[in-house]
């Protein structure tokens, strides 16, 4: 995980596709200038990035499902909740499913967890598009291929 460059998941750990479900794994830094602010001498993962965190495994689900022929953009979280506080170095898994697709928008409920212990979830809304430039279809190519998603979904 790369907090400063917003790169939240580190890799793919199960994709199903008839079931439209994700699970990826993260581990936290023990060191970042993120924590330097949030809080000094208490360092914690900021909520917002726990929100960004799911909103990228949701997106790599949506994606998938469209074999990384669009881009997923977030427009809404919903319902929110943090159960817990997040310290430098732990793991995380993070899964996401797929509830309702239809007019170019997704609704997925997507969780964070910590060994076994439930750490926040929300409802992650994304918009479907066309990519805005090639350049950056190849980026989410090559951002697939780095987090291991299985190639015949985004390969050419």
């Amino acid at each position: 995980m790369q907090l400063e460059y917003f790169r939240m998941i580190d890799r793919v750990t199960g994709y199903d596709s008839a079931a439209r479900k994700i699970r990826c794994a993260s581990q936290v830094p023990t060191e970042s200038p993120v924590f330097q602010g949030h809080f000094p001498n208490y360092p914690l993962v900021p909520g917002v990035l726990l929100i960004e965190t799911m909103a990228q495994a949701a997106g790599h689900l949506t994606l998938a499902q469209v074999r990384y022929e669009q881009m997923a953009f977030l427009v809404g979280v919903k319902d929110a909740k943090f159960r817990s506080f997040v310290l430098p170095g732990r793991p995380l898994e993070i899964e996401a499913t797929l509830g309702h697709e239809g007019s170019g928008f997704t609704a997925t409920k997507a969780r964070v967890s910590s060994g076994g212990e439930r750490i926040c979830e929300c409802e992650v809304l994304l918009r479907l598009m066309p990519f805005p430039a090639p350049h950056f279809r190849e980026t989410m190519h090559a951002e697939a291929k780095r987090i291991g998603m299985p190639a015949e979904l985004y390969a050419a």
